[in-house]
Parts: structure tokens; C-alpha cells; sequence
């Protein structure tokens, strides 16, 4: 079987990024959907459309119900109905919560669970609309299943897009809308070297370490690992799936310590 996702439109916010927004893209393609690219800002996502066939791209704040509407009449206008919503947008914050300030904690919750909540409003009722199901994949986090230092405020945010995902499955269902999502790992970036070194001195150290270390699977996981999933929950192949959250960390999650520790 051979996932087909012909004639169908994906946006996927965030998905100028280097990231696992590019890898999220280039899955979608290589399955026949069309692309359309999100950013704050309407150059980078042009400069990212070009990579892909028939690729469209659109600006705005996921978490601005001004730019969201704008985004999805600019949608409906150039491409009709989205038939598949990828909710990549989202920021980090590596800080220890009594020092975290107010800004900093609303900013995080506003693009990471409300920006999700805007968009998926907006998506649903345009697929009401025009009398349409489609499908929602949310991008969660290993750490809303384990976490380290730094990253509490940042772990019960990507916690509520859990239960933001298992409710919208409940009430979506009944329209034969599905919403799942993913909780990617440690994915090998340039941006996932830049966050680290925010944090560490020698961030490819620490990632040499966690792959061999921290995982069942010793080898690192790519963006397109994580767009493969996304697509798989896309498609009809996952028709029966919904309310889920699938983990796409080498098994990260699964060790209850390190590697050297018991072996």
C-alpha cells in the first residue's frame, strides 16, 4: 500500500523552517498533496514554496485571529478547501520557571496550544463549510511524556497539546474529523544545535551522547522520520486512528535510565 494523498491541500505552519516543518513538506509532496507553507514572515515562506511543485505559501501569527483569518481566505481564494492541517508552529523555552517572566510564559502558551486552538477552528469551520472532512495532525513533544531540567513550562505546554488533541478527537468525530499527533524526540538539526547550545557548552557532544546513550535505537531521527508519521495519520491508511499520540523518539521515552547505567 502507498499512501496517496493526490488532490488534497496541507498546510503546515512553521513549515519554512529547516526542521521538521521542511521534512513534514517534502513527505507531503512526495505523497501527491500540495503544499502550503506557513510563516510569520510571507518571504521566507515564498523562498520555502520554491523547493516543492505547486507549492503555496502564506504569511501570518497562528496565535493573531486577524492573520488567521486573512490566511485562510488568502487559502480558500488561491488553493479551495485544506484538507489537511499541520499544527508544526510552535517555540521552546529552556529556562527554569521561577525564572521565567510573564512575557515569556505567554508567548510560549500563545503560539504553542493557542495558536494550535485558532488555526483549528478556523480549519474545521471552512471544512464545514464546504461540506468536507479532513484531518489534523498536532506536533507535541517527548517532553509531555518526560522532561529534564529547564523545560517544565515547557513540557506541561506540549502536555496540554495532548488533551487538546484527545478533546478535539471527541467532539471532531462526529463530523468525521480525525486529529492526532505526534511527540517527535531529539530530531538532528541546525536548530536543534542552536537551542542546545543556548543551554550547554558543547551541545554536539550532548547529542553524540543522547543518541547512544538515550535511546533504544542508536542511530538519530530525521525530519523525515517525523513526516512520514504525519503523513501516515493523514492519510486513509490511519481512517480508524484518531485522539492519539504517537511518540517518534528512538525509543527514547521507553528507557527508565540510560544505557550505561544497566547494560
Amino acid at each position: 500500500m502507498q499512501i496517496d494523498l493526490t488532490g488534497k491541500n496541507i498546510l503546515v505552519t512553521g513549515g519554512a523552517g529547516d526542521g521538521l516543518g521542511q521534512g513534514i513538506c517534502e513527505v507531503v509532496e512526495k505523497s501527491g498533496g500540495r503544499v502550503i507553507v506557513n510563516d510569520l514572515k510571507l518571504q521566507i515562506a515564498q523562498d520555502a514554496a520554491k523547493k516543492y511543485n505547486n507549492a503555496f505559501a502564506v504569511a501570518g501569527d497562528v496565535c493573531n485571529q486577524k492573520d488567521v483569518s486573512r490566511m485562510f481566505d488568502e487559502i480558500k481564494e488561491s488553493c479551495g478547501t485544506i484538507h489537511g492541517l499541520v499544527n508544526n508552529a510552535g517555540i521552546g523555552l529552556g529556562k527554569y520557571a521561577q525564572d521565567t517572566n510573564e512575557a515569556e510564559f505567554n508567548r510560549l502558551y500563545d503560539v504553542d496550544v493557542k495558536g494550535i486552538w485558532m488555526m483549528t477552528q478556523a480549519f474545521v469551520k471552512q471544512l464545514l463549510e464546504a461540506r468536507e472532512v479532513g484531518n489534523i495532525v498536532n506536533i507535541s513533544s517527548v517532553h509531555a511524556f518526560a522532561t529534564m531540567h529547564r523545560m517544565a513550562l515547557y513540557a506541561g505546554a506540549k502536555s496540554a497539546v495532548n488533551g487538546l488533541t484527545r478533546g478535539l478527537a471527541v467532539e471532531l468525530g462526529q463530523y468525521n474529523i480525525r486529529c492526532n499527533a505526534i511527540a517527535p524526540g531529539m530530531v538532528y538539526s541546525d536548530q536543534t544545535v542552536d537551542i542546545l547550545g543556548k543551554m550547554i557548552d558543547d551541545p554536539q557532544k550532548w547529542i553524540e551522547e543522547h543518541k547512544s546513550d538515550h535511546q533504544c535505537l542508536n542511530f538519530f531521527s530525521s525530519a523525515l522520520d517525523c513526516g512520514n508519521v504525519v503523513v501516515f495519520l493523514l492519510s486513509e491508511l490511519s481512517r480508524s486512528i484518531t485522539g492519539q499520540t504517537i511518540q517518534v523518539d528512538n525509543g527514547t521515552t521507553n528507557l527508565l535510565y540510560n544505557n550505561k547505567y544497566t547494560s
